[in-house]
């Protein structure tokens, strides 16, 4: 099969909208269950004056930050296939500063949470812990070299096709790390604060549904984002932008 044919062609683009609309209601789904999960069975929200209650703030925005957000930086190329080159990594760029603000308002919770607590609670011993740094790590270098490579200043066009592999790469690793850190952190706090989570009450089977959406989720949005036949045609207005951009240099 002729790959840009079959990228191009209406059966595709069909499927490709019908997951990209299941995986946007996944995200959502899992956002408004996490929001029920803390709201209803953790004690809501607080801040430093409740350090056991601020900790449900680390759940909550790092579902909507390294999950959501995430997610949805990365297919923003793919979900919006006909728009412009240049706002969409501006709205890229965006997404993800808006991914980063949230989770470093999370760890700012789960550090407090720890450390105010009586007796302080250790930091970052758990698998969870480790993972979820590796996560946030990679998705902080991916952020400065991808602004540095393709918004500002921006690299001449043979470094950024050289690099790009490179982008899209940890890119996808980061959010998968992201993802199997979210679960291991639904593990430990059920273990942790679920009494007789081997019976699995209701709040178990709460917590267990969460963490399979994440991985529903997250294989939606590799899937989409790996599949040759829903890659983003180039635009004629991008392949003038390159053009010009590859002349003027």
């Amino acid at each position: 099969m002729d790959t840009n044919n079959a990228a191009s062609s209406p059966q595709s683009l069909n499927n490709f909208r019908i997951l990209y609309l299941i995986t946007q209601m996944v995200g959502v789904t899992i956002i408004i269950l996490v929001s029920s999960w803390v709201g209803v069975h953790l004690g809501g929200v607080a801040w430093t004056s409740q350090p056991r209650v601020q900790f449900n703030w680390h759940p909550l925005l790092m579902s909507i930050g390294m999950i959501f957000l995430y997610g949805n930086s990365i297919l923003v190329y793919r979900g919006f296939r006909y728009a412009r080159k240049k706002p969409l990594k501006i709205t890229h760029a965006v997404i993800h500063g808006l991914a980063f603000v949230f989770t470093v308002v999370a760890l700012v919770a789960a550090f407090d949470s720890h450390n105010l607590a009586q007796p302080p609670i250790p930091n970052m011993y758990t698998l969870h812990s480790w993972i979820g740094m590796a996560a946030v790590v990679i998705f902080g270098l991916q952020y400065v070299f991808g602004f540095v490579s393709y918004l500002f200043p921006g690299l001449r066009e043979p470094l950024r096709a050289t690099y790009m592999p490179v982008h899209i790469f940890f890119g996808i690793l980061g959010f998968v790390l992201a993802i199997a850190a979210s679960c291991l952190g639904l593990l430990e706090k059920a273990i942790f604060s679920i009494d007789k989570y081997s019976s699995l009450p209701a709040q178990g089977v709460l917590v267990n549904m969460i963490g399979m959406l994440m991985i529903v989720y997250g294989g939606l949005v590799v899937f989409l984002v790996t599949e040759t036949n829903y890659k983003r045609k180039p635009l004629p207005e991008d392949v003038m932008l390159l053009t010009h951009s590859a002349s003027s240099q």
